[in-house]
């Protein structure tokens, strides 16, 4: 019996084979989007969650109004008395609800603190899919409380 016709892959294909895979994952894998995860989400919220509790402690003990800009449009938050900024990604919906004047005067899409711990509120809302997480500052108490939300059953 002649075993000149058998049949199959030399290791050498294989290596190649496996070489030009591997190559190609290398180049494509950059360009995969990858999005915000739910842990990821939740760091934003208590990120913003602690961005505004800094800025309140600030009123309090500067005892002066100390105001955290909301920009919605620019996806970001800014503290009112430091230069950190909470920047959120293209991938996560970012919606802001804020009074429209505090104390009197126009809000300009700010959450406003005063030295006695109170503040004009607002809700800040992050959402990603069926997963969101609301940051409610109390007009009242000043109390910035982080929530978890189901958008799915809504």
């Amino acid at each position: 019996m002649n075993d000149s016709g058998q049949r199959g892959f030399t290791m050498l294909e294989m290596v190649c084979v496996l070489a030009i895979i591997a190559l190609v994952a290398a180049v494509l894998l950059p360009f995969i989007p990858h999005g915000t995860s739910r842990s990821r989400l939740q760091a934003y919220a208590l990120q913003a969650a602690a961005l505004l509790k800094a800025d309140r402690n600030a009123a309090i003990r500067r005892q002066t109004s100390v105001a955290t800009l909301v920009d919605a449009e620019a996806r970001a938050i800014h503290s009112g008395t430091s230069r950190s900024t909470i920047r959120i990604p293209d991938d996560v919906h970012f919606d802001a609800l804020l009074p429209e004047t505090c104390a009197r005067q126009p809000a300009l899409s700010t959450i406003s603190f005063f030295a006695n711990g109170t503040s004009c509120g607002g809700t800040i809302a992050l959402t990603r899919f069926d997963v969101g997480y609301e940051i409610r500052v109390n007009w009242l108490t000043g109390r910035i409380e982080v929530s978890a939300r189901d958008t799915a059953a809504h």
